[in-house]
Formats: C-alpha cells, sequence, structure tokens
C-alpha cells in the first residue's frame, strides 16, 4: 500500500464580499482616528501659527502669518529673564523629586514587605490623604510657613521652599503607587536575602530598588511634570518675589495692564512645552512599563 503524501497546505482566501467589509471598516476605522486626530492637533497648530505673526497680526482674524515673526522666539527672552524662570523650575522639580523619591520608597516598602502592629491603620492614613482636597490645607500650611520664618528668622514665604520641603517627608499618591508594585515582587527574593545575612535597608537598596526601577521611574516623571506644570504654589508662595518664578509664572510677564501680547505669549508657550515633550518621548517607555507593571495586589 502506498504512503500518501500530503500536499502543501493552501490557504484558503475568504470570500469577496468579506474582504471588501474588513476593507471598509479598516478605512472607516482609520478615517475616524484621523479626524480625532486632527480635533487635537489644531489648538497645537493654532499655536504655533499665533507665535510667529506680529502683535497687530495676532488680534486680527488673520489665521496664516505673513511675514513669519521667527524674531518673536528672541523677544522673549529680553522681555522676561526666561532663563531664570527655567532654572527656578530645575530646582524646583529636582529637589522636589529627589526629595519625594528618598521619603516614599522606604515607607511604601514598609506597608509592603514589612510585617509591623499598625500597618493597616497607617495605610488608611495614605488613602485618606489621598482624597484630602489640597486646597483645604493651604491656609493652614500658608501660616504655618509665616510664623516659622519668623520664628528663625528666614522668609519661607517669597522663596520655593514650602513646596519643596514638603516633598521631603512623603507624598501620599506615590506611596500608594510603590505599595503596589513592591506587592507584585515575591518575597522569595527578600527572604533569600535575608538569609545571607542583609537587612531591610540593604534589602530594599540592592533587590527591592532594583527591581521596581519601572515605578520608580513613573513616581519621578509623575512629580517632575506636577513641579513644571504647576501654576497655584508658586503663585501663593512667590508671587510677590519674581525672582523665585517658575516658567508657569513667567508666561504671566508678557501681559501688560491693557493688553496681552498673544504671539509672544505663544512662542513662549511653546518654548515652555517643549522641555516636557522631550522629556515624556525620553521617558514613555518606563513610563508605560511603570503604570502598566504597577499591580492591585492589596
Amino acid at each position: 500500500m502506498s504512503a500518501v503524501t500530503a500536499g502543501p497546505l493552501v490557504r484558503r482566501q475568504p470570500p469577496v464580499a468579506v474582504r471588501r467589509k474588513r476593507f471598509l471598516l479598516a478605512v472607516a476605522n482609520h478615517s475616524l482616528l484621523i479626524a480625532v486626530a486632527i480635533v487635537f492637533l489644531l489648538p497645537f497648530v493654532f499655536i504655533v501659527l499665533t507665535s510667529l505673526m506680529t502683535n497687530d497680526q495676532a488680534l486680527s482674524d488673520r489665521l496664516w502669518p505673513h511675514p513669519f515673526a521667527w524674531h518673536n522666539y528672541v523677544d522673549v527672552f529680553t522681555k522676561a529673564p526666561l532663563w531664570r524662570y527655567a532654572l527656578n523650575t530645575f530646582i524646583y522639580g529636582t529637589l522636589a523629586t529627589l526629595g519625594l523619591l528618598v521619603s516614599s520608597i522606604p515607607v511604601a516598602y514598609a506597608l509592603a514587605k514589612l510585617r509591623w502592629r499598625g500597618a493597616n491603620i497607617a495605610f488608611l492614613v495614605t488613602l485618606v490623604a489621598m482624597m484630602l482636597p489640597p486646597q483645604v490645607t493651604v491656609v493652614p500650611l500658608y501660616v504655618m510657613w509665616t510664623k516659622l520664618g519668623q520664628a528663625i528668622g528666614f522668609h519661607f514665604v517669597g522663596s520655593l521652599w514650602p513646596l519643596i520641603l514638603p516633598n521631603w517627608l512623603g507624598d501620599a499618591f506615590s506611596i500608594f503607587l510603590l505599595r503596589q508594585f513592591f506587592l507584585t515582587i515575591p518575597d522569595e527574593y527578600l527572604d533569600a536575602a535575608r538569609v545571607d545575612g542583609c537587612g531591610e535597608f540593604r534589602i530594599l537598596t540592592t533587590v527591592v530598588v532594583r527591581l521596581a526601577r519601572p515605578a520608580i521611574a513613573a513616581v519621578a516623571l509623575f512629580s517632575f511634570l506636577f513641579c513644571f506644570n504647576d501654576f497655584f504654589g508658586p503663585l501663593l508662595y512667590t508671587g510677590e518675589s519674581s525672582s523665585h518664578w517658575t516658567l508657569s509664572l513667567g508666561l504671566s510677564q508678557f501681559r501688560s495692564l491693557y493688553q496681552v501680547q498673544w504671539n509672544l505669549v505663544m512662542a513662549a508657550t511653546l518654548l515652555v512645552m517643549l522641555p516636557v515633550i522631550l522629556l515624556f518621548f525620553l521617558a514613555q517607555r518606563a513610563f508605560v512599563e511603570g503604570v502598566t507593571l504597577t499591580g492591585v495586589k492589596g
């Protein structure tokens, strides 16, 4: 009996009607996505075009600049000390983010991996702090920093220190996010380190921090972007001290008593947005990975 050899498998093509339906669905989906993308990009295009107009053109009904006023991107640095504001923003964001990581990581580790009396109550207090609106604590904190400055002879109000120092005492949202990630780390890794003679601090720095790099990167990015975009805090504490203004406050320099120079405002806005966009694209992988891998184990 001769063996029957099977020939190559031939993949059957779907019917023409099915292929036409798939093609039409793909065209409809892509058309919808393109339309939504255009709607989201229109404000950005408007900002770019306005930044290239003269002051008179920006106040007219023209949509296309003629001629292109490229000198607006130079005038913004002569109109306001943007470099000084950028330095203040960088100092604020860097010190606040560093303090937040140093203070929040040990607390999150203690809540996730250590067994001690009152851990559940401490975690409940952290959740309550997340739900507390920041506007509730504005007046008491402002009075506290004012009296503390008078007591030690240092003017906290008028500087960025009232915004930087609280981050060195931990942040409820960062603690919660890190704790949820730490819960996903197997306890076997920590037990193996304890058998080797490692203390809790060494376990935290050599094992947990290395495994939690995506979550730590996401928390750091959240913190820095918040500080970069923060307007209310610098306005509250440095409103009368322009030498300590951040970039968010510096944009108000292009507004006079009787008019707003919209072309310079838009040009400065683009320059302020550029570092944030670059930072997001450079750290996008770590940011998405950190948010995705953060567990919901409670």
